[in-house]
């Protein structure tokens, strides 16, 4: 089945990629083709064989990789956004109102170019490589913008003081339509106005005027001077050109302009400049107040209006071609991606004269690198910091510390500083070491950062004062060696030891062992201890043996290996004796005496002793008792010379090398890196106790301190410096004149770490000056005036064209030739002159040709001499020849025979202006000096220096001149002095106070009080109590048991014995007891016993008991055992005793054994415990100030009672000290403040005038810190600059238009250019000569100096003078701008003199220029009252102008008020609220509908008079209250003869039904109280 054709098509596809062996025009390109039915589905393409099938393979150029290199695509800039009428969805215009913008678009072209001659090539080329750039973009066009006017002034004056005439008003434009907004209405309105003076019957109907019209072009004459080429003819048949018209033929070969088409040598600009004279023309005619032109002579009576005058040729500006661009301003990739900027320039080759085309821009700028994607990125530029200088503690000290420290010792807190220098860091990616070394820049390209701290604190460490213990007992006898015992001589020792535990280093401490010789020293002694009671050989007493136990200990007490004890050991058991019955019982030893001396003299020695006592006496027969002097034994001791012998150390050596300990490389030492490790040496002596320095041999070889150790040897430091900054700029302009002084470059480098320890030094030259290599010095060119011509008058064929046969003379223009000479005299280029021989003199000026009538003068004579400042000076001339006689000529107004003028003054009166600055310190700062290492000077803030005052050079005149013709600085300068800072003054610390304890841990306090109080900034008093004194404080401890009883044995036991009994039994014994010092001798003397403690005083007696022959025998009690630590309630102590004797009797016992006691706190119990003190103030070092320190506290063992005991007892007790008793804190350093150098003084911040200041600054480095000195205030100081005068052009307004030689037509308003000399501030400048200001020529050349104007005939419409510029308004958007540049408007409008005359008047115009600094302006429409249904409605501007246009037309408020149906009743009117009232005075009668029916007149109303309450019409007036919106109005009116009333409402709020209703009730009841019952008869209306 064959399928319908008609349904069948070819569709072809996409072309495919471009497939070739070689990159070329070679390749093939292939598509497919499909038959496709209308439905959308394929079928075999024999179907479609009648149709013309597309080709479906073409050639095609191969595009290659490398191709890329050779095209791209070329982009043009957006084209401007252009307003689309349709949606994409829209058939149909949009209509809907504009709220914020409308939719746009704006287009691109796109090509694709070779790179190497930018021609177009086919797309499918620069598409194999990227997307093709889109070529249309959506944008959005702000709503339109309609025109916006001002209102109408106030109308003219009638134009005629007769008769009928005009008046006008008009109105100016504030804002041009934009976006398509509505156009600008009429900018005047005219109407006529009549006076009520008729015009005189003789006064003539027209007014006549003459007329010039604008000059004509300068040209030069015809060859031929044929007297027909200017002849003037007069057409008076025309309407409108009714001119004089001046018939010439027109030269096509005069172009005379130097036209040097910008070559590039400069041999190819003129040498010299000639100017050509030519002549210019201007119509003139007669015209009549209604416009028509008239008879010449209708307007000319006397003397004809010149229509000629000489002129010269005009001359276009030329210049050179463009130079080269000059390098582009980013050469780098920075973050801001800002674009960079490149210039390039062009000169002046031709100055333009008589009115030639001006010269456009001599320089250019565009942007450049606006991506900068291929450039490297941009250096980041950092600051870097020197190491650290010493540290310093002077700046720390008051003035009075100043004068009374030892500056050498000072210790503890300081500060140190450091240089801060901006390096450039070339690359992010490189590794940067602590010490790289870069070249210093200047500081201001780091200005973007914060430079880090240049001053921080330090601290010097100071040495403490050793801390030392008690010294210990005196040690045993000991060999000098236990390990190598050797000889017989030996060494008793005491020690001490160092309680400091800061790591602060220490001074030299003093010795802390003591030693004296001995005789045959034992390092190991046999200790023996009894360990059981004697055991009875045979029978149950009698004599036995008792076992000990013996052990090797060392002299310290400890076990060791009995080997080492050389001297037999004791026995094991020794003989021993139990007493029988009725036996002698004696004690065991007690225990030996303090020694009687500490060392053995000559005549005295050491002895101490032990006692045993007799407990029992025998019986008969029984063993008897020992001799009394058995009973006792002595023994010497401490028989050691009192020779006392001890090593002193020097303090340490400085460290030294040691060849023996040298390391390869850095090592590291405790930690620390170092080089290598060195020695201290010290040396170590053998003294004697107060005598002197002995052999060694006399000193403890053991004891010996060391005399060397190692130590740490820093690391050699070489000097690191920067290397040098760049030479600072040469100047790079020629130099004037051969006499000018050579300038000089500098740069410097800047120590960054000081050398140390042998290292490398610094180098000398920290600061280098050269001088700049010769600057060529700037060429000297002048001007070569030439010879002036002769004077050039108009033609004479013009001359008689225009005006008929005339003298050739009147006014003329004579020009003159100048060149461009070198110093030597040759010729020069003129452009060369331009740029180096100033101002261009004159090259034309005007002339006269006498004519014969003129008069003739002579020539002025020279100026008479002058006599001196203030004094005048004159020249004459005189008529000649026949002017004598001539009346005219003898006018002295007219031609002046004398001139005088003021004689030239060389005296200055000098001015001293403006307040002195503030007193100036000198700067003690050398050249050079800032580039080299931290310099510590202080920086002085007071005493002698300088104030200046700027002084104002004023001539006789009172111009102000160079300040140098007065002074040589420009300045007065007077001595002046800053009060010094005065620091407040303390006394001198005063002696410590006693301890305020007598027993543990107290205080003792120093103080100091104030002399004076610190002045004028000093530094701070300390916080004082009200006695004006501060307090120091700290921690003391008083031993609380220096004194102790020292008791002798007991007595023996006494017993008073009857007759002849045995004496036995109970007795009394004694002893003797003494107050001594502790730690004394036993032979020291006896003190007062109120000096020990009285509650701890031994008992001198005691009951005693001596046992009878047959009693039993105890020994004395034992100690007591000790209570447990915490005395626990319940709990007992005991103490034993045993039998030594067993009783003579079985029925004897023996006493108890055992005794126990309850343990009661504190009786016989105590409980012990550590107490510690609070921490002292921080203690510094002796000759520290602030800084690191130490606070201390003391540890007292308190017993239960409150009772201050030795430490040993809580050390006994086994308490444990967790507390520390020392600590490092910190004093803060009263640092003062440190402020960095002032900056160089700064540029004058005018070059000229009275207002210039120069500046500098400093900034704080370091703020004031506790009582350092405060900051000054004054961190920048002023100084005024010279008052040099100003010299500037100043340009007049311009003048009104001027008609030369006519009342009206075509004329000129001009404005003026004078040089001036003014102050800089709102002073009237002052004219001056010109040469002060520069070139004037060059400035007129810039500036439009006149403009045409056009002065308007009677009857002639035209155009207003431009009005003021609106103010600034930007393109805003809900109040916000999107656009940084506004634009204001100015039009004129026109003026109609003669309505006959309006069909030939010009078109208002209107125009805008950008501006800055614009405002976001909205529009709104206001209303006023209503009067009579009517409102006035305007638009105002958001700042209160009103306007015409800006408002939405459709939101423009109604201005006449209508009421639905009309009010047509007699006294009736539309009220506020669009219903039906009635006037004043009148009553409203409703229907029942509610619209108004009639009105009444309301019976007894007087309308000027105030109505009775009864019979009151209260309307409501409309106004802000919100009854307004509830009630329109409400009536009370009486409804007939009775009393009852109507009551009319009417209401807008249709809810409010009910509560009326209620209302309306009420008052019905109300009203109607009195009334008979019945109801029928009143009238209700409800609305």
């Amino acid at each position: 089945m064959k399928m319908p054709s008609v349904c069948l098509l070819l569709v072809a596809g996409q072309w495919g990629q471009c497939i070739g062996e070689e990159c070329g025009s070679g390749g093939v390109q292939t598509r497919t083709i499909w038959c496709v039915h209308m439905e959308g589905w394929t079928t075999h393409h024999t179907h479609c064989q009648h149709m013309d099938k597309p080709e479906s393979q073409r050639h095609c150029f191969k595009v290659c990789d490398w191709h890329q290199d050779l095209f791209e695509w070329e982009v043009s800039d957006w084209g401007g956004c252009v307003l689309v009428p349709y949606f994409s969805n829209e058939l149909t215009l949009r209509t809907a109102e504009c709220i914020t913008a409308q939719h746009g678009i704006q287009r691109r072209k796109v090509h694709c170019v070779r790179t190497s001659n930018r021609t177009t090539v086919t797309s499918r080329i620069c598409e194999f490589f990227s997307q093709k750039p889109p070529v249309e973009q959506a944008c959005l066009i702000p709503c339109p913008q309609d025109c916006v006017v001002s209102d109408f002034t106030s109308w003219s004056s009638c134009s005629k003081t007769c008769g009928a005439g005009l008046q006008h008003r008009t109105r100016h434009v504030l804002a041009t339509p934009m976006y398509g907004g509505a156009s600008c209405p009429n900018l005047t309105e005219t109407r006529t106005c009549s006076s009520p003076v008729d015009c005189p019957a003789g006064e003539g109907e027209y007014q006549y005027s003459l007329k010039v019209g604008a000059w004509s072009a300068c040209r030069l004459p015809h060859h031929k001077d044929a007297l027909l080429s200017g002849r003037t003819t007069v057409d008076f048949f025309s309407n409108e050109n009714n001119t004089v018209t001046l018939h010439t033929h027109v030269s096509h070969h005069h172009s005379h302009k130097h036209h040097n088409h910008h070559q590039h040598a400069h041999n190819k600009y003129p040498m010299s400049w000639e100017l050509e004279v030519g002549y210019q023309t201007r119509q003139v005619r007669c015209t009549r107040s209604d416009g028509q032109n008239a008879m010449l002579s209708l307007c000319v009576k006397d003397n004809s209006p010149l229509t000629f005058q000489a002129c010269v040729m005009p001359k276009d500006c030329q210049t050179s071609d463009w130079s080269l661009w000059s390098p582009c301003s980013k050469t780098c990739r920075s973050t801001d991606l800002s674009p960079g900027y490149r210039l390039r320039s062009r000169i002046m080759t031709q100055i333009p004269v008589g009115g030639g085309k001006r010269c456009p821009a001599l320089e250019e700028k565009e942007a450049c690198n606006i991506i900068g994607d291929l450039l490297p990125n941009c250096p980041r530029y950092v600051w870097r910091t020197t190491d650290w200088g010493e540290c310093r503690i002077l700046p720390l000290l008051s003035q009075q510390d100043r004068r009374l420290a030892n500056i050498s010792i000072l210790c503890g807190g300081g500060i140190q500083s450091r240089k801060t220098y901006c390096v450039q860091v070339p690359d992010d990616s490189a590794p940067h070491h602590r010490k790289e070394v870069s070249r210093p820049i200047n500081a201001r390209l780091c200005a973007g950062e914060e430079p880090p701290s240049a001053v921080q604190h330090c601290s010097i460490p100071c040495q403490h004062h050793c801390l030392l213990s008690q010294w210990s007992p005196w040690g045993a006898c000991l060999h000098d060696n236990c390990k190598e015992p050797q000889g017989k001589k030996g060494f008793r020792q005491r020690r001490r030891k160092v309680l400091w535990e800061s790591s602060s280093p220490l001074e030299t401490c003093p010795h802390l062992v003591e030693s004296v010789p001995c005789e045959d020293p034992t390092c190991f002694l046999w200790q023996v201890q009894q360990e059981e009671r004697c055991i009875p050989t045979k029978s149950p007493c009698g004599p036995g043996t008792a076992v000990q136990n013996v052990t090797c200990v060392s002299a310290e007490g400890e076990d060791v290996p009995i080997a080492l004890c050389e001297a037999d050991p004791p026995p094991t058991e020794v003989a021993c004796e139990v007493p029988c019955s009725a036996d002698c019982v004696v004690s065991s030893w007690s225990s030996w005496s303090s020694c009687s001396h500490s060392c053995s003299t000559k005549n005295a020695e050491g002895r101490q002793s032990r006692t045993r006592t007799v407990l029992a006496l025998p019986g008969k027969g029984a063993k008897e008792c020992p001799a009394a002097p058995v009973l006792e034994e002595w023994r010497v001791c401490n028989d050691h010379p009192c020779m006392v012998f001890y090593w002193e150390a020097s303090a340490w050596g400085p460290c030294i090398e040691d060849a023996s300990m040298n390391l390869n490389g850095t090592s590291f030492w405790n930690g620390t890196p170092t080089c290598s490790v060195g020695v201290q040496i010290r040396k170590v002596n053998c003294m004697k106790m107060n005598v002197g320095p002995v052999i060694s041999k006399r000193c403890s070889d053991s004891a010996r301190p060391e005399t060397v150790r190692p130590c740490l040897l820093p690391c050699k430091k070489d000097c690191i410096v920067t290397p040098f900054s760049e030479w600072t700029a040469c100047p790079s302009t020629c130099m004037q004149g051969n006499n000018a002084t050579a300038a000089t470059q500098s740069r410097y480098r800047t120590i960054i770490q000081r050398s140390a320890n042998g290292g490398q030094e610094c180098p000398d030259t920290l600061y280098e000056e050269r001088e700049c290599e010769s600057l060529p010095v700037c060429p000297v060119y002048r001007w070569k005036t030439h010879k002036w011509h002769s004077c050039t008058l108009v033609p004479d064929s013009v001359r008689r064209g225009l005006s008929g046969p005339e003298e050739a003379c009147g006014n003329g223009l004579e020009t003159r030739g100048v060149s461009c000479v070198e110093e030597s005299g040759e010729s020069a280029n003129i452009t060369e002159c331009l740029q180096w021989a100033g101002p261009l003199p004159p090259q034309s000026r005007e002339c006269w040709v006498a004519c014969k009538d003129d008069c003739t003068l002579t020539p002025w004579s020279k100026f008479s001499e002058c006599a001196g400042c203030g004094s005048s000076r004159s020249r004459k001339r005189s008529l000649t020849g026949r002017s004598k006689k001539k009346e005219h000529c003898l006018n002295e107004e007219s031609y002046p025979l004398e001139e005088t003028e003021t004689c030239p003054c060389d005296e200055f009166l000098s001015q001293p202006y403006g307040n002195w600055s503030a007193c100036i310190l000198p700067d003690p700062s050398a050249p050079g000096s800032l580039k080299g290492w931290m310099s510590h000077r202080e920086v002085k803030e007071c005493g002698q220096g300088l104030r200046y005052r700027a002084v104002a050079c004023i001539d006789q005149q009172g111009h102000l001149v160079s300040p140098t013709l007065c002074t040589d600085s420009g300045y007065m300068v007077e001595v002046c002095h800053i009060p010094c800072p005065l620091d407040c003054k303390l006394s001198d610390w005063s002696t410590w106070s006693a301890c305020s304890a007598s027993c543990g841990s107290g205080l003792k306090i120093r103080s100091k009080w104030l002399r004076e109080k610190a002045f004028n900034g000093g530094r701070p008093c300390p916080r004082l109590d009200l006695k004006n004194q501060v307090y120091q404080a700290v921690r003391c401890h008083s031993e609380c048991s220096q004194y102790e009883w020292r008791i002798e044995p007991w007595s023996i036991c006494t017993i008073n014995t009857v007759d002849d009994l045995p004496a036995c039994g109970e007795g009394v014994q004694s002893r003797k007891i003494r107050c001594v010092k502790k730690g004394t001798s036993g032979e020291a003397s006896s003190l007062e016993d109120s000096l020990c403690d009285q509650e701890e005083m031994p008992p001198r007696a005691q009951v005693c008991f001596l046992a009878c022959p047959n009693d039993c025998v105890t020994t004395p009690w034992g100690p007591w055992s000790n209570c447990p630590l915490q005395c626990d309630q319940g709990t007992t102590r005991n103490r034993t005793r045993h039998i030594l004797r067993l009783p003579a009797s079985e029925n004897s016992a023996c006493p108890e054994l055992v005794q126990s006691e309850p343990c009661v706190l504190n009786s016989t119990c105590f409980t012990y415990q550590y107490r510690v003190s609070d921490w002292s103030t921080c203690q510094l070092g002796e000759n520290a100030i602030c800084g690191q320190g130490s606070r201390l506290r003391l540890l007292d063992c308190i017993r239960s009672n409150g009772k201050i005991v030795e430490l040993q007892k809580c050390e006994q007790f086994g308490l444990i000290n967790k507390w520390r008793l020392s600590e490092s804190c910190v004093v803060d350093c009263p640092v003062s403040c440190i402020l960095s150098d002032w900056s160089p003084w700064a540029e004058c911040s005018h070059t000229c005038g009275s207002q210039g200041q120069s500046v500098r600054t400093r900034t704080i480095l370091q703020e004031a810190h506790e009582e350092g000195r405060s900051c000054p205030n004054q961190l920048t100081q002023t100084k005024p600059c010279p008052i040099r005068p100003c010299y500037t052009w100043l340009l007049s307004d311009w003048s009104p238009c001027t008609v030369e030689g006519a009342a009206c037509g075509e004329g000129l308003r001009r404005r003026n250019l004078s040089c001036v000399v003014h102050w800089g501030d709102e002073s009237l400048p002052q004219p001056v000569e010109e040469e002060l200001c520069g070139d004037k020529l060059r400035q007129l050349i810039q500036q439009e100096m006149e403009q045409p104007c056009f002065v308007p005939c009677p009857g002639d419409c035209h155009l207003t003078v431009w009005s003021s510029w609106s103010s600034c308004q930007l393109t805003c958007l809900e109040g916000r701008s999107f656009e940084t540049t506004g634009r204001q408007a100015r039009s004129r409008a026109v003026i109609i003199q003669v309505m006959e005359n309006q069909g030939s008047c010009p078109h208002q115009v209107f125009e805008t220029q950008p501006c800055k600094g614009g405002k976001c302006h909205s529009y709104q429409w206001r209303t006023g009252g209503w009067s009579n249904n009517e409102r006035a409605v305007w638009c105002q501007r958001s700042d209160g102008v009103n306007v015409t246009g800006g408002c939405f037309p459709q939101k423009r408020p109604t201005t006449v008020r209508h009421c639905h149906p009309p009010c047509t009743k007699p006294f009736s009117h539309c009220t506020p609220s669009g219903v039906c009232g009635c006037e004043k005075g009148y009553t409203e009668v409703m229907t029942t509908h509610g619209f108004l029916d009639y009105c009444t007149r309301t019976p007894g109303v007087d309308n000027n008079k105030k109505a009775d309450v009864k019979t009151n019409s209260g309307r409501l007036k409309p106004g802000p209250s919100q009854a307004q919106d509830l009630f329109n109005e409400w009536t009370l009116r009486p409804v007939g003869p009775g009393t009852e009333m109507e009551i009319i409402f009417t209401a807008r709020a249709a809810g409010l039904r009910s509560f009326l209703s209620m209302f309306l009730v009420g008052l019905i009841i109300i009203c109607c109280e009195k009334k008979k019952p019945s109801m029928a008869h009143k009238n209700v209306k409800k609305f």
